[in-house]
């Protein structure tokens, strides 16, 4: 109880060095409100200058492809008898910062750099030994291919080094699942990757993401984790990237594998797994060590009377695949058909079609020329395409990479 009591009393101090006092800021006119946030932010440049002073923190190297956030590593203390983790934060709700404590949405996501998240969490140096690298400060919907590549990039050297055991990647839950994936399918190694977040801002009353970010740290350091792919982590759930999806816009248990289930949960800080370790049916694996960019590939929504001109649309915008989340098991207007195939044959555009719904299969449609997503939903169809397209997969490849584990 004691260092739950000190974790909340790091959180409370936190809040109140970057919010103004409720009273000040009805008080203020609304050019004393200009002028006051403008006071606030170099209050809290301050205290993070101060934090990095106070630490010993080493100045940021510059990351390719956007500019490093200021705080970009972190390393202090060192237990020879603990694992050692990196975390590669990217910013989202878990760096996320409100102006009341009460205030769960409408924050700004992506507000903290990675040492006061690991500052908020002292326990995390009773399991592990910590580094922290700030990869972005974004919100999820704002992660871009770059930033996927240079991540998968930092996490592959990291879990290179021998002494490194495993990794924990901050992440914004709006598109955990698709960076989760993304890493599930880029990065080649045993040892745990685990994607972790939180539903409410680090400023909030009960905020989640400190309980989260401990056991996501002592998940990657736990010898039975090895094996098992890249996981997600959130509200005491352990689910496989293969899989898992958020199902819930606001819900802390917002996370589920609706069909193939959780690979386990935590009690007491401590992993607990349903089963031995064991890996999906149709995970590959995708070398972009090299990669700059990506192919794009865009997704269009399956609904009653949907214009076909939009897949259209998308091709001649630059489009080199595209995802149909279609109706039902994969259902496409008579219109929209017609255009898919007209696509396919005289654009070469690779199609995948996957279903809207939470479950079930899709199967390849060959008088249309397109691939079935099968189990796989569409944003994570999309990835699967996007890679495959950028190793240069034939129609008959792709064919085989999105079923072969099925027949």
């Amino acid at each position: 109880m004691a260092s739950l009591t000190t974790t909340g009393r790091n959180q409370r101090r936190l809040f109140n060095l970057l919010q103004p006092e409720a009273a000040s800021r009805q008080a203020l006119s609304s050019q004393e409100t200009s002028a006051h946030q403008s006071v606030k932010m170099q209050t809290r440049n301050l205290f993070l200058a101060a934090s990095q002073l106070a630490i010993g923190l080493a100045a940021p190297a510059s990351m390719p492809g956007f500019p490093a956030h200021r705080l970009s590593t972190r390393e202090t203390h060192f237990n020879a008898s603990l694992p050692n983790i990196t975390i590669f934060a990217t910013g989202g709700t878990i760096a996320g910062s409100a102006s009341s404590n009460a205030q769960t949405t409408g924050y700004q996501a992506g507000a903290l750099g990675v040492d006061i998240l690991i500052d908020a969490v002292p326990e995390l140096w009773n399991v592990s030994n910590v580094k922290g690298v700030q990869v972005a400060n974004v919100d999820s919907g704002s992660i871009t291919p770059e930033i996927l590549l240079n991540l998968t990039r930092l996490v592959q050297e990291a879990l290179d080094d021998p002494y490194c055991q495993g990794a924990v990647v901050t992440h914004g839950t709006d598109t955990t699942e698709e960076s989760a994936f993304f890493l599930d399918l880029t990065v080649k190694s045993e040892k745990p990757v685990v994607v972790v977040g939180a539903m409410r801002p680090a400023t909030a009353i009960s905020a989640d993401g400190p309980i989260n970010l401990l056991e996501a740290v002592t998940l990657a350091g736990n010898p039975d984790a090895k094996g098992r792919g890249t996981m997600i982590v959130l509200n005491d759930r352990i689910g496989s990237a293969f899989y898992t999806t958020k199902t819930h816009s606001n819900s802390l248990d917002t996370f589920k594998a609706v069909e193939q289930g959780y690979l386990g949960f935590f009690l007491d800080i401590k992993p607990i797994f349903y089963y031995p370790a064991v890996l999906p049916y149709g995970r590959v694996y995708f070398n972009v060590s090299e990669a700059t960019e990506l192919p794009e590939v865009d997704i269009l929504f399956g609904h009653q009377a949907l214009q076909p001109a939009l897949a259209t649309a998308a091709v001649e915008a630059g489009a080199k695949g595209l995802v149909l989340a279609g109706m039902g098991a994969g259902g496409w207007t008579t219109p929209g058909r017609d255009t898919l195939k007209k696509l396919a044959e005289e654009h070469d555009t690779q199609i995948v079609v996957s279903s809207r719904t939470m479950g079930g299969f899709v199967e390849d449609d060959d008088a249309l020329n397109t691939y079935g997503g099968w189990n796989l939903n569409p944003q994570k169809s999309r990835i699967m395409l996007q890679l495959a397209l950028y190793a240069g997969y034939t129609s008959e490849q792709l064919e085989t990479l999105f079923k072969f584990a099925y027949y």
